[in-house]
């Protein structure tokens, strides 16, 4: 008896080494020695951090959920929609501060496309590959693409106001119409925790008909939260060694700004959420799957995006303005509309997955060449 169960019980330090993604924690010191060293390419800075930050942003995720357990799904959804995007929160922060505003508007872009077309075509392929047809809530699908259409038309006003009425630079009215948008989005996103959760939980309800679940060691609070602790400040240590070698590392590879913000930055900051949303696709737990990648959308654009906008007037040199490049804004809608038509249905296979990865590839293509032009940005 004492031998069989010796053998259900691990130790914490099997259960870590067990998970591949924290291996990826050798690159804090790898990230702290190559700095030091001088004269080391700046890329290689940029992406050692990059890869430092994943397993960070992973246990920020793992410590939320640990947390959400013990809460309750009102709680557990505001720890969700603080805590979920902390790395890609953390991320822009830093870029605020450095004065890197193309970067921070290009990251709050990108993490959505990175969700709603890479994170959610992978999960579809993998899963389909697995599975000839699966199957999730359509009218969950409806609601998050219903939300994220808000979220385009509220980056699409400002944008549009600064290029007809402040082409030149941003006047008073302009700051202001963003701080009003901002204050309107987080009560949007609010009232947005408070009909998914509460008044109306039973329209996001699965379309599984098998409820078992895998049950997981529970950490104690103590736990949790210093595990979201520690994981925050290391994340936020390696962002500024990220963020600070991001020029360089432009100018070396020939990348802007833009196409850094757009791709690297959002595909580390959300790399936790969207590994857990393909496994679960994978496990065939579709709607989980979709409530991760699409609710992280949701909560880039109703949440942190308006966050940033008022933390700039605190910590930046400049205030943010959510006025975004006409390429943005024509791939954000086009990434809605494909993803919204992908989903309407309510079932997933592989080459649905084909179809959104395909979309990213294209649109991370045209960011990659479009040439950094003056007044780009309007």
């Amino acid at each position: 008896m004492a031998a069989e169960l010796a053998l259900h019980q691990t130790s914490p330090v099997n259960d870590f080494l067990r998970n591949p993604i924290n291996w990826l924690l050798i690159f804090f010191p790898v990230t702290l020695v190559l700095e030091r060293m001088g004269h080391v390419p700046a890329p290689l800075v940029f992406f050692a951090a990059a890869l430092a930050i994943i397993p960070a942003a992973a246990l920020i995720v793992c410590a939320t959920e640990q947390l959400a357990i013990r809460t309750g799904d009102a709680i557990g959804g505001l720890l969700n929609a603080t805590f979920g995007n902390a790395p890609e929160l953390i991320i822009a922060i830093v870029a605020l501060k450095a004065g890197y505003m193309e970067m921070v508007r290009a990251s709050i872009v990108g993490a959505i496309l990175a969700n709603l077309l890479l994170a959610l075509g992978v999960a579809f392929f993998t899963g389909g590959l697995r599975f000839h047809e699966q199957r999730f809530n359509p009218n969950a699908a409806r609601a998050y693409s219903t939300m994220m259409f808000l979220a385009a038309i509220s980056m699409t006003v400002p944008s549009a106001f600064s290029r007809v009425f402040a082409p030149q630079g941003v006047i008073r009215e302009e700051k202001l119409l963003n701080i009003g948008i901002a204050c309107l989005l987080l009560v949007a996103y609010g009232l947005y925790i408070l009909f998914s959760l509460r008044t109306h939980s039973s329209a996001f309800a699965s379309v599984e008909t098998d409820e078992a679940e895998e049950h997981h060691h529970q950490w104690s609070v103590a736990r949790a939260v210093g595990s979201l602790l520690l994981a925050s400040v290391l994340a936020a240590w390696m962002s500024e060694k990220l963020v600070g070698a991001a020029e360089a590392t432009g100018h070396a590879l020939g990348m802007s700004q833009i196409f850094i913000g757009i791709v690297f930055v959002a595909i580390v900051g959300g790399a936790a959420e969207s590994g857990s949303a393909i496994a679960l696709a994978r496990k065939n737990k579709m709607d989980l799957s979709l409530g991760i990648a699409l609710g992280s959308c949701i909560q880039i654009a109703l949440f942190v995006a308006p966050l940033l906008v008022l933390v700039s007037y605190f910590i930046a040199p400049e205030s943010l303005s959510l006025s975004f490049s006409r390429a943005e804004i024509g791939s954000l809608f086009m990434a809605v509309l494909i993803g919204g038509m992908v989903c309407s249905d309510g079932t997933a296979n592989w080459y649905k997955g084909i179809q959104l990865i395909t979309v990213y590839a294209i649109v991370a293509l045209m960011f990659y060449l479009m040439p950094e032009i003056a007044g780009v940005t309007k």
